[in-house]
């Protein structure tokens, strides 16, 4: 599948992807703030932004489109960073194509099953939304919040994927069907060929459950060359809430000073 991307920056290949709901706009901040130092790569994961929808959705076929992309682009040797459901795909891809990639960051996950019911939640009051009454982006907000209440951070996380087409009419990005039909893949756990051998730094949230101290055992056992780091200040958007931090943490790890 050729995945959507944004690119920008000169200099060593970073190839980010993007959490659930999420897209490659989610990343720009981070990739703008160190254009001049490396070559960014902000992919759409099947399903999202505007990559191609597909039924079918799982961890061995995100990783091989992101291999496809490698293979398209002709790059080599990158760093591979992902975050939440994009961060197991990158361990997916570590797994299976150790030879494509350099280095791995993995933000705020852990290669565990995660059954986070607010997930299912959010796709159900997102599909409750009668797009074809909408006059504005007001009246997405209200009709979420009807089925579901969210901080306001999440909700216009979520509307973020909200967009006109070339008729005015409301549309959708990501393929809400196929993430409801597909969750129990994309909240479990990844096939792993353990143990992965890339250089790789995990990025934990200090106010995130998302990686706790149960499983950071497992975590050097399944990554045999790894290091975790957890962020002051971050929330499991740890690239937006802490963003200073992040990017101190990232370079660092970049450049083997960590």
């Amino acid at each position: 599948m050729e995945l959507a991307f944004k690119q920008l920056g000169n200099g060593i290949p970073v190839v980010i992807l993007h959490g659930l709901f999420g897209m490659s706009d989610n990343w720009l901040n981070i990739a703008k703030a160190l254009s001049d130092e490396y070559a960014f790569y902000l992919l759409d994961l099947r399903n999202h932004g505007r990559s191609p929808h597909s039924e079918q959705m799982n961890f061995r076929l995100m990783s091989e489109d992101v291999i496809e992309f490698l293979d398209f682009h002709n790059l080599k040797d990158v760093t591979l960073l992902g975050h939440s459901l994009g961060g197991k795909v990158a361990m997916q891809t570590a797994s299976q194509h150790p030879d494509s990639l350099n280095k791995l960051v993995i933000v705020d996950i852990a290669n565990r099953v995660y059954r986070n019911s607010y997930f299912e939640e959010y796709i159900d009051a997102l599909l409750e939304i009668d797009l074809d009454s909408l006059e504005s982006r007001k009246d997405a907000e209200n009709a979420f919040l009807k089925h579901k209440k969210v901080e306001h951070t999440v909700l216009q996380f979520l509307l973020k994927n909200l967009y006109r087409d070339e008729n005015n009419s409301f549309k959708w990005r990501f393929n809400l069907k196929a993430l409801k039909d597909n969750l129990e893949n994309l909240l479990d756990v990844t096939a792993l060929q353990s143990p992965v051998m890339v250089n790789t730094l995990f990025m934990k949230g200090s106010e995130s459950e998302y990686i706790t101290s149960k499983d950071t055992s497992a975590i050097h056992k399944q990554f045999s060359n790894c290091r975790i780091a957890e962020i002051n200040g971050a929330n499991h958007w740890v690239h937006f809430t802490a963003q200073r931090n992040f990017i101190d943490v990232f370079k660092s790890f970049q450049t083997d000073t960590f």
